[in-house]
C-alpha cells in the first residue's frame, strides 16, 4: 500500500507538472485501487501456494537450533507451530553436560555437540543455523558456529535482542561498510516521525501569525500590570537532555526565580517538581493566563525552531532534572518535549509525580499521529474547563 501510494502520488505530481489530459482524477483513483488490489492478491496468491507446496513437505528449509535454553525451545515451539513457513527442525547443537531439565522434559534430542558439529554438517541437510547459545559463557563456540557455517554456505540467524532487552525495538542496519543491530526504545522515527515535524513546523507558523495580535494585546497587559519583561525564559532540558531556552508569558515577580529558594519547604507535590498552588510570586493576569495555558502559547517560537513538538512530555527546568533519582525516568527524554501530551488531559497540575511519569512512558511507548491528533484535540476542553492548572 506504501508503494503503490508513492507511484499513485507521484504520477498525481507529473500529471500536474507536465499538463498530462489522460490523467484525470478518477483515473489516478482507479490506478491506485487496481494497482493495490493487484499487488495484494497477487502476494496472497503466493503466500496460500507456497503454505500448500510447504505442508505437503515440499520447499522446506531443514533448520538446526545451537543451543538448549529455555529461549532456544521456546523458538523451536515457534518453528513447529508454523509449518506453512516450510521449516523442519533437525534437532539441537550443545555440549552433552549442558542438558538441563528443561531440555530433557522438551522431548527434543541433541543431534550434536560443540566438537562433532562440523562433522555433522558434512553428512547431513542442513540450509539455516540458529544460534541462541549465551554469549557470555560461549562466544567462542558461537563464533566457531559461524565461521564453520560461513565456510560450507549455510545461513545463521541469531536473535538481534541478544540482551533480552523488555522495552527494547532492534532493526538491522548499514553503516558504511558495517553491518550494525541499532537498539531503540520509543524513538520516533521514519514517515510517521517527519510528518510530525513537518505538522510541527507548519502549525506552528500558522499559529504565531494568526495569534500575533492577540499576543501583542497579552504583552500590553502584562507590561501595565507589573515591572519586568513581557516573556520570561528558562533553560529548559530537551530531546536526550539538549538545553535549549524555552519562552512562556511572564506570569510571575520579576525575581520568582531568586525567590524559589525560600519556598522550597512550601512545595506540594512529590517528587523533584516544584508547584504551589497558590504561589505568592504570580501576579494578578499571571493568574489569569495560567488557568488558561495562555502563557504556554509562546512555546510555539520553541515548536518553530524544532527545540519542541506540539505533542510530547512537558520540558522540565534543569533544577527538576537533577533532582531524578531514578534512570527510567529519563527515558522521557528520548523524544521532544511538547506543548501538551497526556499529563495535560489527565489532570495537569493535579498529577501525582510518578503518574506524570506514567503517563509519558505510555505516550512514548504508544506513540502514533493518531495518538497526538487525539490529545491535540482533548486539549482544548482539558484547557477550557481549567481543571489542574497551576
Amino acid at each position: 500500500m506504501k508503494a503503490t501510494s508513492a507511484g499513485t502520488g507521484v504520477i498525481s505530481i507529473a500529471s500536474v507538472l507536465f499538463k498530462i489530459t489522460l490523467a484525470t482524477p478518477i483515473f489516478i483513483l482507479a490506478f491506485w485501487a487496481m494497482s493495490s488490489a493487484v499487488t495484494i492478491l497477487s502476494r496472497l496468491i503466493l503466500r496460500d501456494t507456497l503454505k500448500k507446496l510447504r505442508l505437503r513437505g515440499r520447499n522446506l528449509r531443514f533448520m538446526l537450533i545451537a543451543g538448549t535454553n529455555p529461549r532456544a525451545i521456546q523458538f523451536a515451539r515457534k518453528v513447529e507451530a508454523k509449518p506453512e513457513l516450510g521449516y523442519r527442525l533437525i534437532g539441537f547443537v550443545d555440549n552433552e553436560y549442558a542438558k538441563n531439565g528443561d531440555f530433557e522434559r522438551s522431548g527434543y534430542a541433541l543431534a550434536a555437540n560443540f566438537n562433532n558439529f562440523p562433522v555433522f554438517l558434512r553428512n547431513n541437510v542442513v540450509d539455516e543455523v540458529a544460534i541462541f547459545l549465551p554469549i557470555k559463557s560461549l562466544y567462542d563456540q558461537a563464533s566457531r558456529i559461524v565461521s564453520v557455517c560461513a565456510e560450507q554456505g549455510i545461513i545463521v540467524r541469531f536473535l538481534s535482542n541478544i540482551f533480552n532487552l523488555k522495552l527494547g525495538q532492534s532493526k538491522a542496519d548499514q553503516f558504511e561498510d558495517d553491518s550494525v543491530v541499532t537498539v531503540s526504545v520509543g524513538t520516533m522515527k521514519g514517515l510517521p516521525a517527519l510528518i510530525k515535524g513537518g505538522l510541527d513546523f507548519s502549525l506552528s507558523l500558522i499559529l504565531l501569525i494568526i495569534l500575533s495580535p492577540f499576543f501583542s494585546i497579552i504583552a500590553l497587559l502584562i507590561k501595565l500590570t507589573s515591572r519586568g519583561p513581557v516573556f520570561f525564559t528558562q533553560d529548559r532540558v530537551g530531546l536526550n537532555k539538549r538545553r535549549f531556552r524555552l519562552y512562556k508569558f511572564r506570569t510571575m515577580v520579576a525575581d520568582a526565580e531568586k525567590r524559589q529558594a525560600e519556598l522550597e519547604q512550601l512545595n506540594e507535590v512529590s517528587g523533584p517538581v516544584f508547584k504551589i498552588k497558590n504561589d505568592p510570586r504570580i501576579t494578578g493576569v499571571g493568574r489569569v493566563l495560567r488557568r488558561a495555558s495562555i502563557d504556554e502559547l509562546p512555546q510555539l517560537i520553541n515548536v518553530l525552531k524544532s527545540d519542541m513538538s506540539l505533542v510530547g512530555p512537558r520540558p522540565l527546568p534543569v533544577r527538576d532534572y537533577e533532582g531524578f533519582d531514578e534512570d527510567w525516568h529519563r527515558r522521557r527524554f528520548s523524544v521532544r518535549p511538547g506543548i501538551t501530551c497526556l499529563w495535560q488531559i489527565n489532570g495537569r497540575s493535579n498529577l501525582p509525580f510518578k503518574d506524570w511519569m506514567r503517563l509519558d512512558m505510555e505516550y512514548i511507548d504508544h506513540w502514533s499521529l493518531a495518538l497526538d491528533l487525539k490529545i491535540l484535540l482533548e486539549t482544548i476542553p482539558a484547557v477550557l474547563k481549567g481543571s489542574g492548572a497551576a
